[in-house]
């Protein structure tokens, strides 16, 4: 028996975090693992905490747990790379600390570790660890798990799209849930956002090379009526565009400084997120700018990036 799976027999309490801003993958991973532990384990308790992000209600909701410690009980953090983006900062009262995650594995906490790279998305690994140890899916975590695999795939698009991959959220696919009402809601958003989308498409600067970027400013964020996690919405606008093959978008945040969502569709990325308080996947990546200066830094590395890239 696997040790994790030793580990969640032994504790009779589990509480399962993911990070910050959550995405599909980061609720679908958190709340699949928790549906599929209270379907096994009825006898225990497993809660799923964090903070509830609107425009991703549709997936599932949180559960709110009184403001102690996690003394006693099991920690699980799952797609989360680094502890700094972990919600909810009492998984540190734990009494043991289970990290699962599919991102480079640049910040090894915890005391147990299931880092996978090669893997899609956590979805796929807790979806697989489910599968390989004999643990019963209900429905609905079957949808959780297909969401996040779908959301971190870019429904299938994205290069860490494996044979494995596919063969896993067919495995999903067959549970009873309404697949085509979950992508018509995640392939879904707000007139707002598609105005945005006009705005980025309009204001994008896009260097001979092929890289290019956008600003989207706390006055833009206020015009458009857009929150910090809804500008998320608009990553993969540029991507669609075949002249260009690296992108940066630079969102103000409202002490001044720069979140950064970077891609790329061949050339890895995630080295230039390291100089810059970042990190993720080789062609998904994030980072933090503090002034314009930096800004321009990124967008230069960028491009001279992609220019080693094709040589």
């Amino acid at each position: 028996m696997p040790e994790m799976l030793q580990k969640i027999i032994a504790y009779d309490e589990i509480v399962i975090h993911r990070h910050k801003n959550p995405d599909p993958d980061a609720l679908g991973s958190q709340l699949g693992l928790r549906d599929i532990l209270r379907y096994n384990f009825p006898d225990k308790t497993i809660s799923a905490v964090g903070y509830d992000e609107p425009s991703l209600a549709f997936i599932g909701q949180m559960d709110h747990l009184p403001d102690e410690t996690f003394k006693g009980k099991l920690v699980i953090v799952t797609d989360t790379a680094n502890t700094a983006r972990i919600d909810d900062d009492r998984y540190q009262t734990g009494d043991f600390l289970i990290k699962i995650d599919h991102h480079p594995n640049d910040d090894p906490y915890g005391d147990l570790r299931d880092v996978d790279p090669t893997a899609s998305s956590a979805s796929e690994m807790i979806a697989n660890f489910a599968f390989e140890h004999g643990l019963q899916l209900s429905d609905t975590a079957a949808r959780f798990l297909y969401a996040g695999i779908v959301g971190d795939t870019g429904r299938f698009l994205y290069p860490a799209t494996t044979a494995k991959t596919l063969y896993t959220a067919a495995k999903l696919a067959a549970y009873h849930f309404d697949r085509t009402g979950l992508m018509r809601e995640m392939d879904s958003f707000d007139i707002k956002i598609a105005r945005l989308q006009g705005y980025v498409y309009e204001n994008l600067e896009i260097s001979s090379e092929g890289v290019a970027r956008v600003v989207i400013s706390q006055a833009i964020m206020k015009a458009y009526q857009i929150s910090d996690s809804e500008t998320s919405a608009i990553v993969s606008a540029p991507g669609k565009i075949k002249a260009i093959q690296s992108w940066a978008i630079f969102v103000e945040q409202a002490d001044g400084h720069y979140r950064v969502r970077m891609r790329s569709k061949q050339a890895p990325i995630n080295e230039i997120a390291k100089l810059h308080a970042g990190g993720g996947h080789p062609l998904a990546s994030g980072a933090n700018s503090y002034s314009t200066e930096e800004n321009n830094d990124i967008f230069q590395q960028l491009r001279n990036n992609l220019v080693s890239f094709k040589k």
